[in-house]
Parts: C-alpha cells; structure tokens; sequence
C-alpha cells in the first residue's frame, strides 16, 4: 500500500507538469510542494499515522457495533416486556368481565329476591289486611248482637212489665238467683 501510494505521487509530480525550468529545482514550486508532500506523508507513515487512523476508525466501527448490538437488546427486551404486559392485559381484561358478568348475574338475582320479598310482604300485608277486616266485622256483629239482645231484652222487659203482676216478677227474680248459684258452684 505504501509503494502504491508513492509510485502515484511520483507519477503525479512528473516534470511535464512543471511551469518553469527544470523540475528539480528549489525554484520551481511543483517541485518544492512534491518534496514537501513527500516528507510529509514520510512523517505520516513514519508515525504509524495511517495505522492510527485505521484502528480508530475500527475502534468506532466496533463501538457502533456494540451500540446496535445494545439497541438490538433492548429492543428484543422492549418487545417481551411489551409482550408481557398485553397478556396481563388481556389477563387483567378477563378478569374484569368476569367480574361483570358475577355482578350482574348478583344483580339478578337481587333483583329476583327483592321481587319475591315485595311479593311475600304484599301477601302478608293483604292477610293481615283481611284478619283485620274479618275482626272489625266480627265485632260489628257482636255490637250489633249485642244491641239486638239489649233491645230485646229492654222490649222483653216492657212486654213483661206490662204483662206481669209482682208476684210472677218476685217468683222470677227468686229463680234467675237460683240458676245463678248453681252456675257458679
């Protein structure tokens, strides 16, 4: 590589390119810039400066490597925690249905059961509604009896007033405290 490169500054320096007089010559500038390219790339080379420049161009050719190997990590990371976290989701999504579906189908069946109390409290409201209706009837019944009886008996008692003379009511009174006794004995 190194002869490449010389034989191709030489060739390029040739005296048919020169502007004036002979080539090699301190007066002729192709000639003094040639010697000066020369010594130039001599220190180059002598310095191990293309050798230099090659390892660190390979130096950042190997730390770009390593930046895409890294990225490639961290995206194939990336992409299993992404994967992770849609199947918790979906996990997370099943589950969240099933909880809806559990509290509707509870619903329901709330639902039901307040139905069917509403409807055993109305039954036992309409039967008590009715007990009710039946003793205020029957009471009525004895009122009514019993103010029957007592006109009955305050008609029986004219009629036997009128009718009786006080001895037959003297002989009653005697009997009904006679049945009375024998009652409470």
């Amino acid at each position: 590589m190194k002869k490449l490169t010389f034989l191709l500054v030489a060739l390029a320096a040739n005296p048919a390119f020169a502007s004036e007089g002979p080539f090699v010559s301190l007066r002729n500038a192709h000639f003094v810039i040639l010697v000066a390219f020369l010594i130039f790339v001599g220190v180059l080379i002598k310095f191990k400066v293309p050798s230099m420049l090659l390892g660190m161009l390979d130096k950042r050719a190997e730390g770009i490597k390593a930046d895409l190997d890294e990225a490639k990590a961290l995206r194939d990371e990336a992409q299993k925690i992404l994967a992770s976290y849609e199947r918790k989701a979906r996990e997370v999504q099943g589950q969240a249905d099933e909880i809806v579906a559990a509290a509707k189908r509870d619903a329901q069946l709330a639902a039901e059961q307040a139905k069917a109390d509403l409807k055993e409290a109305i039954a036992r409201r309409l039967k008590g509604a009715e007990d009710r209706i039946a003793s205020a009837e029957a009471a009525a019944l004895k009122d009514v009896k019993d103010r029957a009886v007592q006109v009955a008996v305050a008609a029986a008692a004219e009629v036997l007033a009128n009718q009786m003379s006080a001895s037959d009511k003297s002989g009653m009174i005697d009997a009904a405290i006679t049945e009375v006794e024998t009652r409470l004995n």
